[in-house]
C-alpha cells in the first residue's frame, strides 16, 4: 500500500499511525507544506530503515480455551536477520527428574547447555537427526554445549529415567517465542518485511502441519488467530504415568 502522500513507498504501521496524525494536523495546518512533510517522512521510510512492530498470535483449542507453551515463530521475507540478538548459550536444564523448560525454543546455528541441577546423574540423548547426540551420564558439571546447526524438532530423553521428556525447537528466524497462560504471545516483527510465515507448533497439537502456518503480506493490527480444530493430547506430566513417552 502506498502512503498517503502518494509518493509509492511502502505503508508500515508506523505510516499508518503518522497518517492519523496528519489528519489532525491537517485542520490546523497549511496542506502544502504537509506534503512537502509526508514527501520527506516516505524517503526516510523507504530508504530500507528498518522499522519494528509488535504482533500478537493468539492461539485457542477446539473449546476456545487458551493453550499456552506454544512455539510460535516469524519467517520474515525481504527483511534483514538480526544475529546480534542470539544468546551466546541458551540453557535446557535437569531439574526434579524432568527437562526444564519442558521446550526450549533456539535460533538455528545456537548453542545450548544442558546443567544438571538434580541430585542424580542422567544420561542425555537424542535421536532427531540431524541434530541427534549424547551426553553420557553425568552429575555436576555439565558436559560441553551442543550446537543446533539443522531447524527442526529436536525430542529429548533419558537413558536412565524414562519419564523425561523434552523439546528444543531450532527455527531460522530471529523471531519466535512461546504463548503465555493467556494463550498469547506477543512478538517484535520488522515492518520492512514484504511476507510474513505465521507458524506454531507443539506436541500436544493433532491438528495438520497446514494449518498450522499463515502467510501474509501485512501483519493485521488486531493480531493474528490460531483456532485448533482437534482436542489437544493431554500434558506431559512424569509424575502421573498418566501419559507414555511414546504418545509424543
Amino acid at each position: 500500500m502506498e502512503c498517503a502522500a502518494g509518493h509509492g513507498c511502502r505503508r508500515t504501521r508506523g505510516h499508518r499511525l503518522l497518517s492519523t496524525a496528519v489528519v489532525m494536523v491537517n485542520r490546523l495546518t497549511n496542506k502544502e507544506k504537509i506534503g512537502e512533510i509526508l514527501g520527506l517522512v516516505c524517503l526516510v521510510f523507504g530508504s530500507g530503515l528498518a522499522m519494528a512492530g509488535e504482533v500478537s498470535v493468539f492461539v485457542t483449542d477446539a473449546d476456545g480455551q487458551p493453550v499456552p507453551n506454544v512455539v510460535v515463530f516469524i519467517d520474515q521475507s525481504g527483511a534483514a536477520m538480526d544475529l546480534q540478538h542470539r544468546p551466546d548459550a541458551a540453557v535446557m536444564d535437569q531439574r526434579d527428574v524432568s527437562f526444564v523448560p519442558h521446550i526450549l525454543v533456539v535460533q538455528k546455528g545456537s548453542t545450548v547447555e544442558f546443567p544438571n541441577s538434580d541430585v542424580v546423574a542422567h544420561h542425555v540423548y537424542s535421536f532427531s537427526r540431524p541434530n541427534n547426540f549424547v551426553l553420557p551420564l553425568y552429575k555436576g558439571t555439565s558436559p560441553d554445549p551442543v550446537t543446533m546447526t539443522h531447524d527442526g524438532v529436536v525430542t529429548l530423553g533419558c537413558n536412565i529415567h524414562d519419564g523425561m521428556l523434552g523439546y528444543i525447537v531450532v527455527v531460522e528466524t530471529n523471531v519466535f517465542g512461546k504463548t503465555d497462560s493467556a494463550g498469547v504471545a506477543s512478538l517484535r516483527v520488522d515492518d520492512s518485511a514484504s511476507d510474513y510465515g505465521i507458524n506454531i507448533w507443539s506436541p500436544r497439537i493433532r491438528d495438520s502441519k497446514e494449518s498450522l502456518v499463515q502467510n501474509v503480506s501485512v501483519i493485521p493490527v488486531d493480531g493474528v488467530s490460531f483456532n485448533l480444530q482437534k482436542s489437544l493430547r493431554p500434558a506431559h506430566i512424569d509424575q502421573s504415568g498418566a501419559v507414555a513417552w511414546d504418545d509424543y
